[in-house]
């Protein structure tokens, strides 16, 4: 989560669902919170019933909707401009909590004079290589911060060099911050808060209206309710979900939340933050210990085949910063190695750095398709995921699965990844015949949930063990299962061949007790492994400061440290909460604080800002920081302790007041000076399909993200094709879950919503006779489907840039497979890649609309975009 771990330090919410209920008002974004997070919503009723005003913004009504003060309709693809304006509305009205601003953000940072801002260059930040299709950060750094900073750690790099971008800083981090020069009267016209007030002049309440088609009126109202909401008494908070980041420009809608919510003061407070919804039970936690491509659990990026990270020496002096808590990284590091290979890591050998594999290249999960289509992979697994109908450009993918030499797919039913190679379209219509197919498939029936012990981490960081109830039917077995039993036979034979490669297979520690009659590893060892021990004694490990760089400690997620602190006390098993916060029922990293940055709820004093809104404050009589939250900050470092972010180093250079200790400087970043690779402000940009001229800049689209246009993933690049004249974007529904693969074999569900479907408005089934509960023809560059039209006023037509807009509303919960069954929606989305974390865009595409003629009932759905034209 780039957006918020640029911003603030770390990737996760900053909050938790519970404290919603303290809030004076809340945003949702990108969300239909009530249809896809019901349970959490409840806390958000919670907060309307104490007169808490609920904004929803949506191309859609709702549910959601339905439960809030305000609807504001809008044109996908511009939350960038409707939340611009509301920086706008903040800085032109004096609205933002100034004393918070001052002491907490890096408002006063001065900008180099070679900065230039995208006013001055029609929509590019200065540093764009044309050539190379990136951004040199360098003069986004501030006045007097070093570009390179030695051996005392955070050597940077271009953003030319690196592919990834979920990592510490893996956008092209460069220079020292905390080093730079700054006007603590925010009056320097260089200084980021004068910068921010030019830079979002142009987002008026008429450019709003004009880009997204929401009323001036409507957005003033919005505006004033958000805004009022702020300062020592009154707190907002901020909900979203995958509506914001599965965007060309994703990472910098969160960015624009960020300024939005430190302009007033919401960060580190009860009632406020930023709660990023997660789709599944551990996405959170897929990301903490991950399954992603560029990085090693707890964020730590993974060495890129780079001259400076071919030693373990060089990818700490890059990696390393002077001040803040990454002032620990090689401590985390080390430990991490230590918990990988025991005592097979030693100093002399660099605890086994060499034995990590190099990204050399695209790895990412989008990445990878375009080579397996092309021929350069072999094999798959496929865990827990459905390409075949869940993901962009699913025909892509399926035919891309055909040219693999094996495939493993392990669900609970056969999924159609698992038949596309007899029962997909392609091989029905004889596109990809059976016979032709050379891949070998092998489907491994998986455990359910109930049918396995584990951890998830939730959308609060919240970890949560749950025992097995069951055993698994037959011959389902865990992950758990799977990968242990996997690795062990691959350490075996790696065993028997004493070749370079194999040596960090042949070190890998990969000892755990097994249970039962299937020898399941016990997943109460693993989770003590990932918080970690001493070497010497495996003593449970208490807090992320225990964790050492010479090789004493091994830990395999440093910020889970904390969560198995000692023998026999399972803090994510807990289930005694004590308030409201939830203290006693699981563990949230880091250090169980359930509200992160909460140094900020109090003032640079240490005594909070209001009596309603305490959450932490200094105990001068006891020398510690107390109250309803655990401190995320040092627990006795006096409020009054000087910083010395210029000179000093570690957390203790901070000082007493900066509350973003994973920041070098301590403070949350309005502007981003390095970690982003499409610029270190936010800007409108149209989708990469778009029906009109971008009407802030000259610049269409965002510059660095990546079109991957070819004939197997086309595109409608002019503005304004005639071909495909409206908006369409893709949902979820509370009876399904993603693209079905469970939801669609459960007969209760299944009759609930058991036809594919599109909503569409009054006024566009007028235009294009559509019937409701007749059957229509979406078509965009890459495919066409039928759907089961639902016309509805909940879509509604926008007036943009002075025409009419009809946008078109599909879930894509349907495949050929299952209880219930319909066209793949994916089919319609192309494979394109944001350049912080290589999400696809699948809420804002160009499309067509027609209604099925009598004739188009008994004939196949057009594929190819030569036969589309005849239509």
């Amino acid at each position: 989560m780039p957006g918020l771990g640029t911003s603030f330090g770390r990737g996760g919410a900053t909050t938790a669902q519970q404290d919603l209920s303290n809030a004076d008002a809340i945003l949702i974004m990108g969300s239909s919170m009530a249809e896809n997070h019901p349970v959490g919503f409840q806390w958000v009723m919670e907060a309307r019933e104490r007169g808490a005003k609920v904004i929803h913004v949506d191309p859609r009504f709702t549910r959601t909707s339905a439960m809030a003060d305000i609807w504001v309709p809008l044109r996908a693809g511009t939350d960038i401009a409707f939340l611009g304006g509301l920086i706008r509305c903040v800085l032109e009205n004096g609205k933002e909590f100034r004393e918070y601003v001052a002491a907490y953000t890096n408002a006063s940072a001065i900008l180099r004079e070679d900065f230039q801002d995208t006013d001055a260059l029609d929509g590019f930040f200065s540093g764009w290589n044309e050539e190379k299709k990136a951004y040199d950060p360098q003069s986004w750094l501030y006045e007097g911060a070093t570009s390179e900073q030695g051996s005392d750690g955070g050597g940077g790099h271009s953003h030319s060099q690196a592919s990834g971008g979920h990592g510490k800083d893996r956008g092209g981090e460069v220079g020292d911050p905390a080093r730079g020069e700054t006007d603590p009267t925010l009056q320097h016209p260089r200084c980021v808060y004068q910068v921010l007030k030019r830079h979002f002049a142009r987002y008026t309440p008429e450019m709003v209206e004009r880009c997204c088609g929401v009323s001036r009126d409507v957005f003033l109202r919005c505006a004033e309710a958000f805004a009022n909401a702020s300062g020592p008494d009154k707190t907002a908070a901020i909900c979203y979900a995958v509506g914001w980041t599965q965007h060309s420009k994703g990472v910098q809608v969160i960015r624009s939340a960020a300024i939005l919510q430190l302009l007033l003061g919401n960060i580190g407070r009860p009632g406020g933050g930023i709660l990023a919804l997660r789709g599944h039970a551990s996405i959170q936690g897929s990301t903490d210990i991950p399954t992603l491509y560029d990085i090693l659990p707890g964020y730590l990026p993974m060495p890129f085949f780079e001259q400076d990270s071919k030693d373990l020496a060089g990818h700490i002096r890059k990696h390393k910063t002077r001040t803040g808590m990454w002032s620990g990284f090689d401590s985390y590091l080390i430990s991490l190695l230590k918990a990988y290979y025991g005592s097979a890591a030693t100093k002399e050998n660099d605890y086994g750095f060499d034995w990590l594999p190099r990204v050399t290249g695209d790895h990412s999960h989008l990445g990878y398709w375009f080579d397996m289509q092309d021929g350069k992979m072999e094999g798959l697994f496929v865990m827990g995921q459905n390409p075949a109908v869940g993901a962009p450009n699913a025909k892509l993918q399926r035919t891309a699965m055909s040219k693999l030499k094996w495939l493993v797919v392990r669900d609970m039913v056969e999924t159609e990844t698992g038949a596309f190679w007899y029962d997909s379209p392609e091989a029905k219509s004889g596109e990809l015949p059976p016979e032709k197919i050379g891949t070998e498939i092998f489907l491994f029936p998986a455990a359910g949930t109930a049918e396995k012990a584990g951890t998830f981490t939730n959308t609060q960081r919240l970890l949560q063990f749950r025992r097995k109830a069951v055993d698994p039917p037959g011959d389902a077995r865990s992950e758990s299962w799977f990968v242990y039993h996997l690795g062990r036979r691959l350490r075996e034979k790696a065993s028997q061949d004493s070749s370079a490669r194999n040596a960090g297979l042949r070190a890998l520690t990969w000892e755990y007790p097994l249970e039962g009659p299937h020898g399941e590893p016990d997943s109460e060892a693993v989770l003590k492994e990932i918080n970690g021990y001493t070497v010497a004694d495996r003593k449970q490990i208490e807090h992320i400061k225990d964790l050492k760089n010479d090789g004493s400690t091994a830990s395999g997620a440093w910020i889970y440290c904390g969560v198995f602190p000692e023998e026999n006390r399972n803090r994510a098993n807990e289930r005694k909460p004590k308030d409201l916060l939830g203290h006693g029922w699981g563990f949230a990293w880091p250090n169980d604080c359930r509200i992160i940055y909460n140094r900020a709820s109090a003032r640079p004093d240490g005594q909070p800002w209001s009596e309603r809104k305490k959450l932490v404050w200094w105990d001068a009589e006891k020398k510690k920081w107390t109250g309803t939250d655990r401190p995320d900050f040092t627990e006795d470092m006096d409020p009054a302790t000087p910083s010395n972010p210029r000179e000093g180093h570690g957390v203790q250079a901070l000082g007493g007041a900066r509350p973003f200790t994973l920041h070098q400087d301590g403070v949350g970043w309005l502007f981003v000076p390095s970690g982003l690779k499409d610029g270190p402000l936010p800007v409108h940009y149209e989708a990469l399909e778009s029906f009109i001229q971008n009407p802030f800049y000259g610049q269409q689209t965002n510059p660095p993200a990546k079109m991957r246009e070819r004939p197997d993933n086309p595109y409608a690049k002019e503005p304004g094709n005639p071909r495909y004249p409206y908006v369409l974007m893709t949902y979820r529904l509370t009876e399904h879950h993603t693209a079905g693969g469970m939801s669609r074999q459960l007969s209760h569900l299944a009759e609930l919503q058991p036809e594919l479907f599109t909503e569409v408005s009054p006024e566009l089934a007028a235009e294009r006779s559509l019937m409701h509960g007749g059957k229509a023809i979406i078509t965009t560059p890459r495919a066409s489907i039928q759907a089961r039209v639902l016309v509805t006023r909940r879509m509604k037509p926008l007036i943009v840039d002075g025409r009419i807009v009809h946008q078109v509303g599909l879930p894509y919960h349907w495949g050929y497979s299952g209880s219930v069954q319909g066209d793949v929606v994916n089919d319609l989305l192309a494979i394109s890649q944001e350049p912080n974390v290589r999400i696809m865009e699948t809420k804002a595409l160009v499309c067509d609309i027609v209604p099925v003629s009598n004739h188009d009932e008994d004939v196949a759905v057009v594929q190819s975009a030569e036969h589309l034209e005849v239509l």
